[in-house]
Formats: C-alpha cells, structure tokens, sequence
C-alpha cells in the first residue's frame, strides 16, 4: 500500500511505502530577508509536522540530504539542526551546495523515515 500525504498536483509532501516514509524536499514559505538559521528552523518545523501526519517522529528518520544555496552558511544551518536533531537517534546525513529551485531559498531538506 502506497500513502499519500500532503499531496498537491505536482508533488506529494511524503510519501509512505514499504515501511518507509520518503519526505519530498521541504523549504521554508516565508524566505524574505530570512537568515539559513530562521529558514531552517522553519524547515525542521514542517519536516516534524509531515513526520506527524505519517505517524512517526524525527526519532524515525534514517537519512536525510541537506541542501545549501551557498555552503558558506552551513555553521548556521547547523546551529539550528542541532538544536532540533534527535541526539539519540541521529539519521545519516549529508550536506551538499546546489542551486536551488529559487534564488531567496537557502536551504531545503530532504529524508527518509522508518515507519
């Protein structure tokens, strides 16, 4: 059985199949003069809400990719994911620079979660 969650006409927030949910890639909504830590920590808000509705915590997640518009502000995208990360569960990671969809988007974050 295939899950659908938050799903829009191009794309669905996540996706749960298999026992794993595979979270599409989340960016912050308000991005104006917003720093990476703000963007993120909007980010991380959104990822625990869709991890909600799937009926897992960030407890759950098994890997996760990160990605930056500009590398240089990886010490703040940090700061907040340190902040929020489970300490006793951290999923494997990666964090890589991109273009990304919009120049005002500084970070998106993508995942994958048991369930």
């Amino acid at each position: 059985m295939i899950e659908r969650i938050g799903k829009a006409e191009r794309w669905s927030d996540a996706v749960a199949a298999h026992g794993l949910v595979f979270l599409a890639g989340h960016v912050a909504e308000e991005t104006r003069g917003q720093s990476v830590f703000v963007q993120t920590q909007e980010v991380l808000a959104q990822i625990d809400d869709t991890l909600a509705q799937a009926g897992v915590t960030k407890a759950a997640l098994v890997s996760v990719t990160i990605y930056l518009a500009d590398i240089a502000g990886f010490d703040e995208m940090n700061r907040a994911w340190d902040a929020w990360v489970d300490t006793d569960n951290p999923p494997a990671r990666a964090t890589v620079e991109s273009r990304l969809a919009r120049p005002d988007y500084a970070v998106e974050i993508v995942g994958v979660a048991a369930r």
